[in-house]
């Protein structure tokens, strides 16, 4: 019986040439660095943004993109990421990340 050769961690996969710590988005779920995504978490029952990945307790991580919110909303990605009853209000997460947007649709530099 032929074994099969095992390759080793981290080659030929999209992550390869991410340094540093990486995370998935709750949206999109795509993997990508803990720099490139923000950190929601949940506050006195309301989801809150995180720039500087500082509040305590869980954190879900998504895009700073409309699209990726949204898409997170829609699957409930938030809910059960953060391990919570029930549907979280998602307005301040799209707030913050619409504050992030040029009116061209680009992304600002982080504050």
């Amino acid at each position: 019986m032929a074994r099969r050769r095992e390759r080793p961690a981290g080659v030929d996969s999209p992550t390869a040439s991410i340094e540093g710590p990486v995370r998935t988005c709750v949206g999109c779920r795509l993997r990508a660095d803990r720099a490139g995504l923000l950190r929601v978490v949940v506050a006195d029952g309301v989801l809150v943004v995180d720039p500087r990945r500082r509040l305590p307790g869980r954190g879900a991580s998504v895009h700073p993109d409309p699209a990726c919110v949204d898409l997170a909303d829609k699957r409930r990605a938030f809910a059960r990421a953060l391990r919570l009853d029930g549907r979280p209000d998602v307005t301040p997460v799209r707030q913050y990340v619409e504050q992030l947007q040029t009116p061209d649709g680009k992304q600002v530099e982080k504050p």
